[in-house]
């Protein structure tokens, strides 16, 4: 990250050198922020992970007593479901008043588990953003899209002024915007400063931490639902399928599928399919293991005669312990008047 454009692309060390996780206690909740990205939670963003408040090796806790984070995330991670997504271009944005004093934007947007993946010693957060708030606060925006940052070192922004784009740079293997507060040279977790390294959290509500007003805390759930031809692989789901409004009566088949976040063990996730007729099929399954995304699909072989004229829908649900979290509803036509 440089203090100009023509900087070599290393982050000034004092800024992103390895920090303490552990936070002061009693720490002076001197600063209040808003949300970091241009989108709107639950519909076209989702937060994947939280901070880790648990400082043991190989424990992870998030602020709600589950575990929707990695070992040691210092941040929050805003997410895209698809790089379809990310191209069309979500914001991200100044979460306090403040001035940039670092940024870089000169990484391309590739998996990190890619081979194609350059270099990362140093440059994990890829491109990013980091803005000063005084008092000791500051904010980091990484992993942003290539060409997107729009902010130089210097420069004065207000809460909301846009920074650059949510993308897949760095250390990055979906698309979405790794946020870090800081408090003086440790990583805090907005959901409670003072929390950041206690093993604190709470079952029954958000904590309000030093946000203006929290977003939500969603313990996974669907992301994507559509219709297709055939079973599709998830690199396909990841590259974002679009259902198409019409289907043709001769297609191949049709396939409802789903695509989640966070799923748990015991997770169970439904497929309903119906179409003129009334109800198609449905089929259930109960998740053997945890995954971080996972897709699933369910649908029928094209019937000899092809399929009836009208509206085929497919419903998505996804629950846990026996109590929905999610759903998606899907709906494409097959043109042609009904028998």
């Amino acid at each position: 990250m440089s203090q100009a454009k023509g900087y070599k692309g290393r982050f000034r060390a004092p800024l992103f050198a390895a920090l303490a996780l552990a936070a002061a206690p009693a720490m002076a909740r001197d600063i209040k922020i808003g949300l970091p990205v241009d989108c709107t939670l639950g519909e076209d963003c989702y937060i994947q992970q939280f901070f880790d408040r648990n400082p043991a090796p190989g424990v992870v806790q998030d602020m709600a007593c589950g575990t929707l984070a990695n070992d040691g995330h210092g941040g929050v991670d805003f997410a895209v479901p698809s790089l379809r997504a990310m191209k069309d271009g979500v914001d991200v944005i100044a979460a306090a008043p403040g001035t940039v004093v670092a940024f870089r934007d000169e990484m391309p947007d590739v998996s990190s588990l890619s081979e194609a993946a350059p270099d990362l010693e140093g440059r994990d957060c890829g491109n990013g953003v980091v803005v000063d708030h005084g008092g000791g606060w500051r904010t980091q925006y990484c992993h942003l899209r290539l060409g997107s940052v729009t902010v130089e070192t210097g420069q004065k922004v207000r809460m909301g002024t846009p920074l650059g784009q949510i993308g897949m740079s760095g250390r990055a293997s979906f698309p979405h915007m790794h946020f870090t507060l800081r408090k003086g040279d440790l990583k805090v977790d907005p959901y409670g400063p003072d929390a950041s390294a206690t093993g604190e959290c709470s079952l029954d509500t958000t904590p309000q931490g030093v946000w203006l007003e929290a977003p939500d805390y969603v313990p996974g759930g669907l992301l994507q639902a559509g219709f297709a031809d055939h079973v599709p692989n998830i690199a396909q789901v990841r590259e974002g399928m679009v259902t198409a409004a019409e289907t043709p009566a001769d297609t191949a088949a049709m396939v409802v599928w789903g695509y989640a976040f966070a799923g748990q063990i015991g997770d169970e996730i439904e497929i309903i399919f119906t179409g003129p007729e009334g109800e198609i099929g449905r089929h259930i399954e109960e998740l053997e293991k945890g995954q971080p995304f996972l897709l699933r699909g369910y649908g029928k072989r094209t019937p000899v005669m092809g399929w009836l004229p009208g509206d085929y829908i497919g419903l998505v649900i996804h629950r846990r312990d026996g109590e929905e979290i999610s759903r998606k509803r899907v709906t494409t036509t097959v043109p042609g008047e009904a028998p």
